[in-house]
This record gives C-alpha cells, structure tokens and sequence, in this order.
C-alpha cells in the first residue's frame, strides 16, 4: 500500500506557450497550515452544522424504525381486537334483550290484554265485515270483556264476539279467528323471534362489519 505524500514541494505542472502566457494551470494547491479566527469559527459553525445533521438523521432512521415496530404490533393486535369488538356487541345486545324481556313480562303482567287491544284495532279494517269474531285467550275477567266488545264496536264491528277461554295459554296470549283469516300472538315466541333476527343481524354484522386497521383506527391523530 503506497502512501501519498503531504506535499510535492517541486511540481512544474504549468504550462506556458511562447508568449509566456499560462496555457494551463497546475492543480497543485498547498496545504493551509494557519487560519485566521474567523475562518476556525466558520469551520466549527460548520461542523456543528454537518454533526446536528447527522444526529437528526439518525434520530429520524431511529422514529422511522419505531413507527414500522408500533404499525407490526397494532396489526398483530387487529384480530383479537376485532373479536373483543364483536364480542362486546354481542353482550350488550343481550343485555339489552334481556332487560326488554324484564320490562315487557311486567308491562304484560299489569296489562295482559293490551297486546289484544292493539291487534284489534290494527285489524279493524280486515275483521269488520266478518259476521263473527273469536277470540281464543286465557282467563279474562268480565270487565275486560266488555272493554273488547266495545273496542270493537267503536272499530265498526258489527258481527257476533264469541270469546274462548283457553287456560294453558300464557297471560297477554291470544289467537283472533274471523272468516278471511287469523291472528295470534305469543310473549314466549315474539322473544324468540326477536332473538333470532337479532342473532342473524350480529352474525350478518361479523361478516361484513369493516375491519379495523391502523389507518382507519387513527385517523386524523397526529
């Protein structure tokens, strides 16, 4: 390995045409040995520059490299947060549920013909050219008869009321019989019906619910 040497003291690299004139310079350029104050200032305002450059860059290689490692860790996160997500979904519908079940079997309780009172003026139109009406339900007291009759008389009924009393139907049960057609309601089965619809929306939820990323789960956070 050859070593260059820190000067070429005799270097006659100048060219000169006959004129005298220089034809081409040397690039031969002596080391500077002093300087003055202000040019050492200069240098060290220089350094510290190229230094504080270097120290942000690597300080943005080292941010850069964090956020790729926090990005790995949230999308290795996404899927058991998704499932807590869907899970929480389906334990608050179920309370929810639960609590309307409460609150409905007392409404039921204090008013168990007020379910027939809705059906029958919901069905006024369809029931009031029939020459009779059956009305299947469990045990009523006869106040709560005559209330029936009359709402259908204000309904525009005009046929024969015939009540059937039916003890192992629930309370608030019923089943509405007339020529063209029928009706029943059951607390037990609307329930069960209302269970399953909303067991298919959450499962119909699951499968098309968007799912979270770290786009979408921080946008807009600085």
């Amino acid at each position: 390995m050859t070593h260059q040497p820190l000067s070429t003291p005799f270097a006659f690299d100048t060219e000169f045409d006959a004129s005298g004139v220089v034809v081409q310079a040397t690039a031969f350029r002596p080391t500077k040995r002093s300087y003055a104050p202000l040019e050492v200032d200069a240098l060290i305002a220089q350094a510290r520059m190229e230094a504080r450059e270097e120290a942000l860059a690597e300080s943005a290689n080292i941010q850069a490299m964090a956020l790729s490692a926090i990005a790995q860790a949230l999308d290795a996160a996404i899927p058991a947060l998704t499932q807590v997500a869907h899970a929480h979904r389906e334990q608050s519908a179920e309370l929810a549920l639960s609590a309307a079940r409460v609150v409905a079997a007392s409404a039921l309780d204090r008013f168990p013909a007020a379910p027939l009172q809705a059906a029958l003026e919901a069905l006024g139109q369809e029931v009031d050219s029939s020459p009779r009406l059956v009305i299947r339900t469990g045990d009523l007291d006869e106040a709560t008869h005559a209330r029936i009759e009359q709402l259908c008389t204000d309904a525009g009924f005009s046929g024969v009321v015939a009540f059937r009393n039916e003890p192992r139907m629930p309370a608030a049960a019923f089943q509405l019989e007339w020529a063209d057609g029928r009706a029943a309601f059951d607390p037990a089965e609307a329930f069960a019906r209302i269970g399953e619809a909303l067991n298919s929306a959450l499962a119909a939820e699951a499968g098309h619910a968007e799912a979270l990323t770290p786009e979408t789960s921080f946008e807009g956070k600085p």
